[in-house]
């Protein structure tokens, strides 16, 4: 996102302001639009991928199951 801080609406382009628009209306409908996944995230999720691609892991349902049977 570019910075237009500490400018006057008349100073700003209108890509400027449409950007602008654009950002904050992303980051209103997700709070966490803009942010980075740390690398170790990435490397997991890349994982779980994988293994959902070679039919191993478990699915939702199974890993609830599981969960409530360890409470």
């Amino acid at each position: 996102m570019r910075k237009t801080a500490d400018k006057k609406l008349a100073d700003i382009t209108l890509s400027e302001l449409k950007e602008t628009f654009r950002e904050v209306i992303l980051e209103t409908m997700d709070p966490d639009y803009g942010l980075e996944l740390r690398d170790e995230v990435t490397e997991a999720l890349h994982e779980s991928l994988a293994q959902q691609t070679r039919g191993e892991g478990v699915s939702l349902e199974e890993a609830i199951e599981e969960k409530r049977g360890k409470e």
